[in-house]
This record gives C-alpha cells, structure tokens and sequence, in this order.
C-alpha cells in the first residue's frame, strides 16, 4: 500500500544533521555561539554554501535561526536542500531503529521519494 505524507521539519536530531552535512558536502556541524547580523545565536551551526552566517538550530526547541536578508546574504534554495536531506536521514534512522529499511528515488521535480521497506533490510 502507499501513502503520500508531507513532512513539516523540525530540527531535533544532531545525527540526522550530521548525516545531512556530510551528505550535502557542507562542513561538520558544530554547536558553538555565532554572530548573526541582528545579533548572537547558540546551537548547533550548519555553514551552508555562499551564506554569510551560518543556520543555527535549537535542537531542544526545533527552532531554527538564520539571517539571510530575504536571501541576499544566501539562496533559499541552499536551506531548502539542507531541510530536505535532514529530513530523509531523520526517516533513515528512524527506520532503522524499528527495523525497517529505506530506498530513495530523486525525483524529476527535485523531490525525493523515500519508500519504507517494514521489517526488512534492503
């Protein structure tokens, strides 16, 4: 059976960040203090391409900080690959600690078909 599911993300999983920046080539995540334009944002780091300050995720809250000035000091379309790749290898693990596993098709529209194989390993 199959079912269509869209995903609102939130950022909660350091592993699924990690994965996510390795994946995507981007430097190792890590949880320091940045200086954003309108201030100073402590969490978890994401250094994505061309940006001049770094994402910052509240892995406690979900909650995500960035300053990219309606992406003049980055392209949206860089947050949008990072948030879509988290959220494949959120469902990777999850999967695998139930475990199931996962195949992935990209799609011609750049969305990512992931199909959930319960209760076997591919």
């Amino acid at each position: 059976m199959s079912h269509i599911v869209m995903i609102e993300t939130e950022v909660r999983d350091v592993a699924a960040v990690r994965a996510a920046c390795e994946w995507l080539r981007l430097p190792e995540p890590r949880h320091r203090t940045v200086t954003l334009f309108s201030g100073e944002a402590t969490g978890w780091a994401v250094e994505l391409p061309e940006w001049r300050y770094p994402v910052v995720y509240d892995l406690a809250s979900g909650r995500m900080l960035c300053d990219n000035f309606n992406s003049r000091w980055g392209e949206q379309r860089h947050l949008d690959a990072f948030l879509q790749r988290y959220a494949i290898e959120k469902t990777r693990i999850e999967a695998r600690r139930q475990g199931h596993s996962v195949t992935e098709q990209s799609l011609a529209d750049g969305s990512v078909k992931l199909t959930v194989h319960v209760g076997s390993r591919v």
